[in-house]
């Protein structure tokens, strides 16, 4: 009897595998290491995540597949594409710079965060965010989904005895356990009406199912989409968002806000664009009201927030991330009516890259502020120039990519990118109501920057700033910069090949 599946390809599973082995070493090492040696495990963790990243470079040439079924070399569980590298780059990139925040973040706590085992979730959770863009079956993909959220669960309520932090987790929990579960009635659903799991042949069968099956394979269509709209933070399934980034610790709500969405809108465009373009005509408008709710609903909550001084600057980062989860849902609706989904999909790629850097960039900041006022109050950024004039340049430069301002050309270069591919499609009134949002975005980001140079209250104070948290804000200012003054280069690089 011939084996059903292919010698492995090592090399192609370097990237997650080689994060998940980092993690189990530096568990079993925090058994064996005292209190005072503790941080060598986050320098170990930090290194891991830059060797997994390092591990994409052998893997430019071609594509690469491995667990493949006999017989069919198109039907494999993994595959390392040009769509994979971008997404695995972007995840182990954002989880790396989570990490650095970490670093200072646990040396500061003044409980203490228990060490070992937070590395170990972060790398876990790290591993599997790496798995699901390669994951080419619902099965892997299911499962990739899940090793990537569950260390999340446990991430957010890891500071003990702290109740917000405990009713953050579990609020995440719950939730995402409900989505998880809906999608796998989903997969069951196109499983029964395919009879495969592998998205290549999906694609192939669900166009010839039987027509006293069709209802049941839209359910299915529509049921599979609904844990990774939760990844994403759609609406009307964000409401997890602003309690469980305000509840974690910093530097994991850093990370759900970019590693969690690439996990999610990856997840979305494998299964819509690859398992299930011939059912475009259902998921596409689905997603278009979904990405028109979401940007609405994320913009208009941001602008109510800031009526009060009390307001938390983490809290206004979760509600921005749900408006710019909005944005990133665009392109992915837009491949249903496009004639080049490639394009469609390389648009949200390359919005996605953005994101990461300039998001990841003011968690750095709101992480530096945060050493000084624990609160983390949108006042307290006021004056943040008097104290330190490269961190509030930063961040101004930061808040003005988000809200697609110059200098900040990079987040500029994004959104027109995301509103043709909008227009191109057809879709002129989702465009409108992108381009009403981006209006509304622009009053509280420009607030907050104009926050950051006014005379502060107070004799401003000078603090050291560690040098992880240097490195850290460093790193994505000069990215920033970088692609602001190259922004083609995004679009480049996030060409993704899907066909």
């Amino acid at each position: 009897m011939s084996s059903l599946v292919q010698s492995v390809d090592w090399l192609a599973i370097a990237p997650p595998t080689l994060a998940a082995v980092v993690g189990l070493v530096v568990l079993v090492a925090d058994l064996f290491i005292g209190e005072e040696k503790k941080a060598v495990l986050g320098w170990v963790s930090v290194a891991g995540l830059a060797a997994s990243a390092l591990m994409l470079l052998p893997l430019r040439d071609g594509d690469r597949a491995t667990f493949c079924l006999t017989g069919d070399a198109h039907a494999c569980s993994y595959t390392a594409d040009r769509f994979t590298l971008v997404i695995q780059f972007l995840v182990l990139g954002g989880a790396l710079l989570a990490a650095l925040l970490s670093v200072t973040a646990l040396k500061d706590a003044n409980k203490g965060l228990p060490e070992g085992e937070f590395w170990f979730l972060l790398l876990s959770s790290a591993a599997g965010a790496a798995l699901l863009p390669a994951s080419r079956d619902l099965a892997t993909l299911i499962v990739a989904l899940e090793v990537a959220s569950l260390p999340a669960f446990a991430l957010v309520g890891i500071k003990r005895g702290d109740k917000k932090s405990s009713e953050a987790a579990l609020k995440f929990f719950l939730s995402s356990v409900t989505a998880t579960a809906v999608s796998l009635m989903g997969v069951s659903f196109v499983y029964a009406t395919t009879g495969s799991l592998y998205l290549t042949q999906i694609a192939d069968k669900i166009q010839h199912v039987d027509g006293q099956f069709h209802t049941l394979a839209q359910a299915g269509v529509v049921l599979t989409l609904v844990g990774f709209a939760f990844k994403t933070a759609a609406v009307p399934f964000h409401f997890w968002v602003p309690d469980t980034y305000v509840g974690a610790p910093l530097p994991v709500a850093a990370y759900l806000s970019v590693v969690g969405k690439a996990v999610g809108f990856s997840g979305l465009i494998l299964v819509t664009v690859v398992a299930l373009p011939s059912y475009g005509d259902v998921w596409g408008p689905a997603l278009a009201v979904l990405a028109a709710l979401t940007m609405t609903v994320g913009n208009v909550a941001a602008l109510r927030q800031q009526a009060t001084r009390a307001y938390s600057a983490v809290r206004l980062l979760a509600w921005s991330s749900v408006g710019q989860a909005g944005y990133l849902l665009v392109p992915i609706a837009s491949a249903a009516y496009s004639k080049d989904a490639d394009k469609a999909i390389g648009s949200t790629v390359a919005y996605a890259l953005m994101y990461a850097v300039v998001n990841l960039g003011a968690f750095a900041v709101a992480a530096l502020v945060a050493r000084t006022s624990p609160l983390n109050r949108i006042s307290d950024y006021r004056g943040l120039y008097a104290k330190s004039p490269l961190s509030a340049l930063i961040l101004g430069f930061f808040l003005l990519c988000l809200a697609g301002l110059p200098p900040g050309i990079i987040g500029l270069f994004a959104k027109v990118t995301v509103f043709a591919a909008a227009v191109d499609a057809g879709l002129g009134w989702l465009a409108v109501v992108m381009a009403v949002n981006v209006v509304i975005a622009l009053f509280y980001y420009l607030q907050w920057t104009t926050l950051l140079f006014r005379a502060p209250e107070g004799e401003p104070e000078k603090h050291r700033v560690p040098a992880p948290l240097t490195a850290a804000i460093a790193l994505t200012a000069v990215l920033g910069i970088a692609l602001s003054g190259a922004p083609q280069l995004v679009l480049r690089f996030s060409a993704t090949g899907l066909f």
